[in-house]
This record gives C-alpha cells, structure tokens and sequence, in this order.
C-alpha cells in the first residue's frame, strides 16, 4: 500500500515556531527570475498555477542553468535558492539541494518545507528523521501547499514522525485532493476504499479516482481499473480495466504493468496473451514489484508464454518471497519439497512454507499440515498436522477441510495430496 500511496514524493506533523513562511510568488519580477520560475516552480505556489510543473517534469539541465543564473543577479532571493534546490533534487544531486533547502526552510518557504521534509522523511539524500519531516511537512500543509498536505496526510496514514492518525490522513488527503492534486486524490479515493478514517464507500472512491484519471494519473489509473475488474460500487468493467491499466502501464507504473499482465493472461476484458502477459510480467518484476515477480515465476514454473524454466522460477519466487510476497513463499517451499529446479530439501521447504505459514497464508498453513503428516523432514505428527490444517480451515481454505475430514475419518483415504500450488 505504501508503494501506491507514496508515489514520487510526500510527507508529515508537529508544529514548530520558526520564521514565518513565505508568501509564494514574486518578489521581483525579471526575465531571469521568470525563466528561473519556468521551468522550476510548482504549479501549487499562488502565482505560478500556470507555469508550474510537477518535480518529476523539470528539466533538470535547463532549470540549474536558468535557476543558477538568477540566483547569481538576485543572491539573496529565497524563491530561487529553492527553485535551485528543487532543480538540484530532480537532478538527483542531493548534496546540493540540501543546503539550498536549508536556507529557504528557515525563511519559511514552501516548496523548500515540503521537499526536505519528504526528503528527511524517506532518507533520500539525507539522514531520516521523521519527525523533523512531519514538522517540516506540518508547516508547508498548514500554509496551504498541496504537496505538503499530501504528504502530511502519508505521514498519518503510516505513522511516521507522528502517532497513526486515519482521520487526520484523511483530512490533509481531502486538502490537497481539493485543491487538484492527483496524488491527493488517489489518496483519498483509497482511504474511501479502505475504509481508513472516513466510511467505506466505494462510490467516492471511484469518484475522487476518477479525477486523477482526468489529469492522467497512473496511480488513479490503476486505483480505478481495479474497481471496475471488481465490480466494487459499480457494474464490473473488465474492458475499461484494461484500459485503464494499459494507459499506467505505458507510463512506467509497475502496478499497470502487472495488472494489464493478469488480465492479459487471463483473457479478462481482452484476448488471451499469456506472452504478452510475461513481457508485462517482467516490465514490472524488472522495476522490483515482487507481485509481478510471483507471477512471471508462475509462468516459468508452468512452460505458459515462456519456456518451462524450473531454476528460473526457483529464482523469481525466491526474491519475491525476500520482499515478502507469501504467495512466492508458498511456492518457493513446493519447488524444495518437489525437487523442481533444484534438489529435494526438505529443511528449505520448510523453511519457505513456515514463513508464509507465519503470516497467516491459509495454503502455506494447509502445506505444513502436510509436511508434518507426511514426516518431510520432520518427525511425523498428525497433532501438529491436525492443527495447520485447522488453522487453514478456518480460514476458508477448502483442501485443509477435505484434509481435516480425511484425517479424523481413517476409513476415507486420501485422493488429496495435501498440497498445492498458490495461485
């Protein structure tokens, strides 16, 4: 969730008395300053709506010569030390920006606020210190800057710098979503989803997602298209899903790449194309979505759009499992007990399915079951067997309750292994 909340940058609270803020816009008004302003403010400071542009649309190039030019006639312009430093940060060169950053936070600017404390927040470039971000991000939010807000709102919703605070998330998500910032409004369209500081409603969350796909959003895209697959407040839409997921996908979002995979893979909304579903599927693994990783591994395992590949599989569900996809675990602890891809290891199958077992993973769960039935590795133990598989039960898993039958009735005997792959 945090991966689709946080998006390119965003923070969080505490209130700190320090220089009053400064009024966006212009102190002074001359074609350096102006050409400073093109290409580095943001399109949320009062007076620069309609030349102001996102950090991740800056050309960092043009902007450090435009901004740094500037700054050399104007030396003491807190506007453009921030303008600067904010161009230094698309730029990535951190070292640079902080100390540009710096000065304009204790003039009270903005941007300055809201980009260091995302920055202070995250550990990009700098030290984490999440509640000087939250401080930072408070001002900024409370001044009114959008992005601030946003930001303050993650700061909330994750509990960093400041105590867990939904309603408090909600409320600078709505601040910022009101004021057309899409990440703001992907935001709040998911607390609405979730049920997360305001009351489950899947109507205004497909609302407030519907107007960051108007500003081409590919978080709302995504948000958006999986209510539609789903059917969730609305009449399931597996075609506008698709497209939806394919309009994130084209920009890069991991999450539109693998979504457009499964339904591509699927045949959901779209013709079946289980190889284009793989190319999809390693776009995104490629970025590091271990979902997509699981899913690619899948594909090797099972020879569908690409050769069977057992030690590739083997590979892709174990990093999917390190970034903690239990799913992956599921499957990674299959491949040692079967002996796919790699030697039969009992003791790494374990291993595997305890872990996901541990997280509450009702196949993981149901598949100790069967390992203690069947003393892999272990001491046989139908006690211990019986409890995973009840464990899996109650947890609506419907082959641990055929195996709980099976194994409190000696007189069925099991057509049913015990074991299965996670899907």
């Amino acid at each position: 969730m945090r991966a689709i909340k946080r998006q390119m940058l965003c923070t969080r609270l505490a209130v700190l008395l320090a220089a009053p803020l400064v009024a966006p816009g212009p102190a002074w008004a001359g074609p350096d300053f102006d050409a400073c302003a093109a290409q580095a403010a943001s399109q949320f400071e009062t007076g620069f709506e309609s030349i102001g542009r996102d950090t991740f649309r800056i050309d960092a190039t043009k902007a450090i010569a435009a901004c740094s030019k500037a700054l050399a006639g104007e030396p003491d312009s807190i506007q453009l030390k921030a303008w600067l430093a904010r161009a230094y940060f698309a730029a990535g060169e951190t070292s640079k920006a902080v100390p540009l950053f710096e000065e304009a936070v204790a003039a009270g600017n903005v941007v300055a606020l809201s980009i260091l404390g995302d920055m202070l927040t995250t550990g990009d470039g700098i030290e984490a210190d999440m509640v000087r971000g939250a401080q930072l991000l408070t001002r900024g939010a409370e001044a009114g800057f959008a992005p601030a807000q946003n930001s303050l709102g993650l700061s909330y919703d994750f509990g960093e710098g400041v105590a867990q605070d939904y309603g408090e998330a909600a409320r600078w998500y709505r601040a910022a979503a009101e004021q057309g910032l899409a990440k703001g409004q992907s935001n709040l369209g998911l607390m609405y989803q979730e049920g997360l500081g305001v009351p489950r409603d899947y109507v205004a969350a497909a609302a407030w997602f519907e107007r960051a796909v108007a500003q081409g959003d590919a978080i709302g895209q995504v948000n958006l298209g999986k209510l539609l697959q789903d059917g969730l407040g609305q009449a399931v839409d597996q075609e506008r899903a698709v497209a939806l997921y394919r309009a994130a996908a084209e920009q890069g979002d991991v999450h539109g790449q693998n979504n457009l995979g499964y339904m591509l893979e699927n045949g959901l909304g779209v013709p079946e194309d289980v190889a284009a579903a793989a190319a999809l599927y390693r776009q995104a693994a490629d970025q590091g979505l271990a979902l997509a990783k699981h899913n690619l591994g899948l594909l090797y395992e099972d020879g569908r759009g690409v050769p069977q590949d057992y030690k590739r599989a083997l590979t892709l569900y174990t990093e999917a499992a390190e970034d903690g996809e239990m799913r992956a675990a599921v499957n990674l602890g299959l491949l040692y007990l079967d002996g796919l891809g790699t030697n039969i290891d009992y003791a790494e199958g374990r291993r595997w399915t305890e872990i996901a077992a541990e997280a509450g993973q009702p196949v993981a769960l149901n598949n100790m079951g069967h390992i203690y039935e069947n003393g892999l590795g272990v001491t046989a133990d139908h006690a211990r067997a019986l409890d995973y598989y009840q464990r899996a039960a109650d947890a609506g898993y419907q082959l641990a309750v055929d195996n709980l039958v099976r194994l409190e009735d000696a007189a069925a005997q099991a057509d049913v292994t015990g074991k299965t792959k996670q899907k």
